[in-house]
């Protein structure tokens, strides 16, 4: 299995990069964690726009979706060969109607529909994509929000989505061997403990987890990300690093 990070930055987009947004490979099958802001863009260098085999939203944020709405103009649109098949999109409720409204001028209400096959996440606990187990848990962000774990041929991986501390993305994250978790917030600086974590956090809960590996994600461009790089190692006794655009993970 295979992750790379199309983009990282938390809430706008950096100098650097672009919104959330996360490749999963394995067996040939493609799935795209999140499309947030500048990240249709910075996809294409991985992937080819229409090789994408399934789209997991984790919520309906801008930084975390907004950029479906030009994904859903290069599929509908499409001449050459013809528009392709729809691509499967799980997401919360409604986030069907969030892309409508996003996009506001979609030629027909069953348009978004034509172009992505789309599933709801509340309630579905483990379902399987291709060769991919993937498992769900709503985590702890003032919209509805899931965490995913994907797992293959015996590894695994945990993406926290956006959250404040929660137990849910701690079992969700249990013996994982990487787990890719936002640390938004700096200690001591931002004080909303149910939107996202900081570095500390996010190191105590790889800690409680067991988890194998740690990458720091969704760090907005007012973060220094150093600083929480060291709080999350002071919390965390394993490896642990900054997500890069472009970084590519074999587990």
């Amino acid at each position: 299995m295979k992750l790379t990070v199309v983009g990282c930055s938390g809430s706008f987009p950096s100098t650097d990069s672009a919104c959330s947004s996360y490749l999963v490979e394995a067996e040939g099958y493609r799935l795209l964690l999140d499309l947030g802001n500048g990240a249709l863009g910075e996809l294409q260098k991985y992937c080819g726009l229409y090789d994408i085999d399934a789209i997991a939203l984790s919520h309906l944020h801008p930084d975390h979706c907004i950029d479906m709405t030009g994904y859903f103009v290069a599929r509908y649109y499409r001449h050459e060969g013809g528009r392709p098949a729809r691509v499967p999109v799980y997401g919360p409720t409604g986030t069907e109607r969030r892309l409508i409204t996003a996009y506001d001028d979609v030629p027909e209400e069953s348009s978004m529909r034509e172009v992505f096959d789309f599933h709801t996440l509340g309630g579905m606990g483990a379902f399987r994509l291709g060769p991919l187990t993937v498992r769900t848990a709503r985590v702890n962000h003032p919209v509805e929000t899931y965490g995913f774990r994907i797992e293959h041929a015996g590894r695994s991986l945990c993406y926290s989505g956006d959250t404040g501390t929660c137990g849910e993305l701690t079992q969700l994250a249990s013996g994982v061997d990487l787990f890719l978790c936002e640390a938004s917030f700096t200690q001591g600086k931002e004080d909303a403990p149910d939107v996202h974590l900081n570095g500390r956090e996010a190191g105590g809960c790889a800690q409680r987890a067991g988890a194998e590996r740690l990458v720091l994600t969704h760090i907005p461009p007012w973060t220094d990300a150093q600083v929480n790089l060291g709080d999350a190692k002071a919390t965390f006794d394993g490896p642990v690093e900054l997500a890069r655009p472009g970084a590519v993970y074999e587990i």
